[in-house]
């Protein structure tokens, strides 16, 4: 039980730096960042499934095709 405890402690504190950076959008300007911000991840990434930020690559692109579902209207 202590274990999951300091698991928790260290996944709140690194949250707490991410929070700001990494969530859902809800407004143009929160898009345009995390837009920007997988851009900057692409740049370091590439295409190496390996690499450190990969997965958190993914999770970017996830969050920004679910606004661009929501809020953008596909073009006919």
């Amino acid at each position: 039980m202590i274990n999951q405890y300091l698991e928790l402690e260290k996944t709140i504190n690194s949250w707490s730096f991410l929070a700001n950076k990494i969530y859902v959008p809800h407004t143009e300007i929160e898009y345009n960042h995390l837009v920007n911000l997988l851009d900057e991840l692409i740049d370091e990434v590439g295409e190496n499934e390996n690499h450190p930020l990969a997965s958190l690559m993914e999770i970017i692109a996830i969050l920004i095709e679910n606004y661009e579902n929501e809020y953008i209207p596909e073009l006919d």
